[in-house]
């Protein structure tokens, strides 16, 4: 017999946080204050990079993408956080929730190997100063960000080609924000063990896989610590690998709350406070942990500023 799929939802209602108005009300503002800081900062940052020739660096061209995944990801969740808050409409199409799915899946992961391709920036700069600029050239820069987006959204392709297979009878309500992987399996009818199989490695190879490689770009940055005798020189070397660190620790910090939970616990509030923290506040986080820790991008804003008062 052929397999189909006997999908009965035609759409998901998002829970979001409270039922109580007034409360909403309160949400609304905060997370509109929010998601226009993320828009100015890294908007901010993007034209800083793209404007000032002293920022046509390689991390410069990490950091400017960063911001422009950021940019991107908090543009897929916070318009419908605002919306849940302020509307009584809290429903999302079945195509709509696919589509959400897809772009936050794609853009977790290329994150991840984004991540891990700045810790091997940050390792380059640091152990072969002299030749950063050429052990690093644009088109290498490019290719690691084209292949982060790639490996990201492939996969990202695969998971919801099997994802929307499943059939979804009756239960269309999420406990959340946004459409999220755990619980839409919650509200699946049939899980197979396959498709299990299928996610768990998905996700475990593209976490794991970045992972790695930013463990032993940071194995390699300490051993060239330790050569280093001058405190100038540690000092250095943190001010070019903190910012990224502290991303990196961010980011994964939350990913495994999220995740490592089991799925009878997903939904309580703390997971909707990570999950707010992971896919909108880290997106504010990224442009001051990049400039408020950086003179160079300091300098820019400077000059930007004292641009804009002349004229």
């Amino acid at each position: 017999m052929v397999e189909q799929n006997f999908t009965k939802v035609k759409e998901f209602i998002l829970l979001g946080f409270t039922a109580d108005l007034q409360l909403q009300r309160v949400l609304f503002l905060i997370f509109l204050i929010i998601y226009v800081f993320c828009l100015l900062g890294n908007i901010t940052m993007i034209f800083l990079i793209c404007a000032d020739s002293r920022l046509h660096t390689p991390m410069y061209f990490f950091i400017g993408n960063l911001s422009f995944l950021y940019l991107w990801y908090s543009s897929l969740f916070a318009p419908k956080i605002l919306m849940i808050c302020i509307t009584d409409d809290k429903s999302i199409s079945f195509a709509g929730c696919l589509a959400q799915f897809f772009f936050a899946a794609g853009l977790d992961l290329s994150e991840c190997y984004l991540l891990a391709a700045m810790a091997y920036d940050c390792y380059v700069a640091i152990t072969n100063a002299l030749l950063y600029s050429q052990a690093m050239p644009l088109r290498l820069c490019a290719s690691l960000v084209a292949a982060s987006y790639f490996g990201g959204f492939l996969n990202s392709t695969i998971m919801i080609s099997k994802t929307f297979t499943l059939s979804f009878c009756d239960n269309n309500v999420i406990d959340d924000f946004f459409c999220d992987l755990p619980l839409l399996v919650k509200l699946a009818c049939d899980v197979k063990e396959n498709y299990q199989a299928v996610v768990c490695f998905i996700m475990a190879s593209n976490v794991f896989t970045p992972t790695i490689l930013i463990l032993a770009s940071y194995l390699f940055i300490i051993a060239a610590i330790l050569n280093i005798c001058s405190i100038q020189g540690h000092l250095k070397v943190f001010s070019t690998c903190g910012s990224h660190l502290t991303a990196v620790t961010l980011y994964y910090g939350s990913i495994l709350f999220i995740y490592s939970r089991s799925s009878s616990s997903y939904a309580l509030e703390w997971d909707k406070v990570v999950s707010v923290f992971y896919t909108v506040v880290t997106s504010v986080l990224n442009p001051l942990l990049y400039s408020l820790r950086n003179k160079d991008v300091k300098d820019a804003l400077k000059k930007m500023l004292d641009r804009a008062k002349v004229s």
